[in-house]
């Protein structure tokens, strides 16, 4: 998604939960200095991901479940952040890990160190994760929801699991099957709530309903 075609959604994002974009925008030139050359990363991706089904695995508690009733080994994986954990109590490696690092930093690094390409996410809230663990992360990719520069990108989405689906779309997956998502879940904080609609109205936009 080119950021023209993003911006109009960030906007609305940030006037609904009353954030400015400038949080965003430091964030991102923080992290960027961290990053090594993004371009060996991105060549994985395109391998990873064109003309391949892809498995999305959100960190809803149903995953566990829905993990029992797919072929793992039919899919390229990606993982939205604290599902890295689960997947990995389940016995694999996700191929890649769409994170703004509030996950476990112990089960990103393992991931990682095991060939999970990461795509650790800046935004105004996450500052000393990003400084504390892009530093340690190989195969890293930077990414931002306000608007790219150099070699930090935006390839759309707000929360983890959206984005997953999001750099799916973005790097021509053949097919997308997600797994993991509860955008019902009404046991969560006025925030999540609201995080969780945006959700579902940024994979509509999508056209992939769930």
């Amino acid at each position: 998604m080119k950021y023209a075609e993003w911006e109009p959604y960030y906007k609305a994002i940030l006037g609904d939960f009353g954030w400015t974009a400038e949080g965003d925008e430091a964030a991102a030139r923080a992290m960027a200095p961290m990053l090594p050359d993004p371009a060996p990363a991105l060549a994985r991706l395109e391998t990873l991901i064109r003309d391949r089904d892809v498995l999305v695995c959100g960190k809803a508690p149903r995953l566990k479940d829905d993990l029992g009733q797919v072929d793992r080994s039919q899919y390229t994986i990606i993982a939205a952040d604290g599902a890295t954990s689960a997947l990995l109590a389940a016995g694999f490696v996700p191929d890649v890990i769409v994170s703004d690092l509030d996950g476990s930093h112990a089960d990103l690094l393992e991931a990682n160190r095991r060939g999970a390409i990461v795509l650790a996410h800046a935004h105004a809230d996450n500052v000393p994760a990003v400084k504390e663990l892009v530093p340690l992360l190989k195969d890293v990719i930077g990414t931002t929801q306000a608007a790219p520069f150099d070699h930090v990108h935006n390839f759309g989405g707000f929360s983890d699991g959206d984005r997953c689906v999001f750099l799916a779309k973005e790097f021509g997956a053949k097919s997308i099957r997600i797994i993991g998502f509860d955008l019902d879940d009404t046991n969560v904080t006025p925030k999540k709530l609201k995080k969780l609609k945006w959700a579902r109205k940024l994979l509509r936009a999508l056209d992939i309903e769930i």
